[in-house]
């Protein structure tokens, strides 16, 4: 793998780390460079015939529910070149939360997701204790030229408390890093076309007698 590590991305690194020991989430601008960012927007665009309704729940536990989530979501992997680059940033990420942190992040996993105008995903929470190995959330947006008018933003919450912590617009090159047992998000109507990758660090930890269960 090539490295992709300079001086800035390990202030970056840095500023994730300390950020999520004092506050437990983070919103930076400058993760991914900007050539990776429209690469991945031209790649959606690609596999717009590729996205399907995303589901509630896990494995066989899995349903669709229109009134909880109205995405469409796509897989990311190494076939393609900015997927690979993207996914590449993401394992340096882990190496260097592990190395600060020492949280046993073991592996990633994200998807592409497309919300249509009007399209919106309720309050819920990535993870709960003890009960999964999705340890450390990851929000990334591909959105140029977002207007405040076209809606769309992610709402974290506290633990507990109705009122938003946090309201992130889906301009593209924001990332969002948040632990993913304690903050509960969702996903307010746009009125345009809004993408973004959805992923996840995991531990290797053994659940209900599986060791690392897949997505």
């Amino acid at each position: 793998m090539t490295s992709i590590l300079t001086a800035a991305t390990e202030s970056v690194f840095d500023r994730i780390a300390d950020a999520l020991v004092d506050h437990g989430y983070i919103l930076l601008d400058d993760g991914p460079d900007a050539a990776i960012t429209q690469a991945l927007f031209e790649r959606t665009q690609e596999l717009s015939h590729a996205f399907r309704r995303a589901g509630v729940g896990r494995e066989q536990d899995q349903h669709l529910n229109s009134q909880i989530r109205q995405d469409e979501i796509h897989w990311l992997n190494q076939g393609d070149a900015s997927e690979a680059a993207y996914l590449e940033w993401m394992e340096t990420l882990r190496e260097a939360i592990n190395r600060r942190l020492f949280m046993g992040l073991f592996d990633y996993e994200c998807h592409f997701a497309h919300y249509a105008p009007g399209a919106f995903y309720k309050r819920h929470l990535d993870a709960f204790r003890g009960q999964t190995n999705r340890v450390l959330t990851t929000v990334y947006y591909l959105n140029e030229e977002w207007k405040k008018e076209d809606g769309g933003e992610l709402l974290i919450y506290a633990e507990s408390g109705d009122e938003p912590i946090e309201r992130v617009a889906p301009q593209a090159g924001t990332l969002v890093i948040f632990l993913s047992d304690r903050f509960p998000h969702e996903v307010l109507p746009a009125k345009a076309d809004r993408y973004s990758i959805a992923g996840w660090f995991r531990v290797n930890a053994s659940l209900g007698n599986q060791i690392d269960p897949p997505r």
